[in-house]
């Protein structure tokens, strides 16, 4: 099964591109998936909220063929008001 994976923030600048396919064993959860990233992002997969088809998701929920995933890492900064 293969899912398009989005990076945002500091992960889109890490990576060096916005998106990836990435190829995954059918029933895969987003757990899996967090999994090949954790050697990729050094230790930040912790911190990092995970979206399927822009709803936020959990570890355990299973991915599906086509599926559309977002990477968001933690966001700081704003108005100092």
């Amino acid at each position: 099964m293969r899912v398009q994976v989005l990076y945002f923030g500091v992960l889109k600048e890490s990576f060096g591109r916005e998106s990836e396919q990435v190829e995954l064993a059918e029933r895969a959860c987003v757990g899996d998936l967090m999994a090949l990233y954790e050697e990729r992002c050094a230790g930040w997969m912790r911190s990092i909220a995970v979206a399927v088809n822009r709803e936020y998701a959990r570890p355990e929920d299973v991915l599906r063929d086509g599926d559309e995933v977002a990477l968001l890492p933690p966001v700081s900064g704003g108005s100092s008001r």
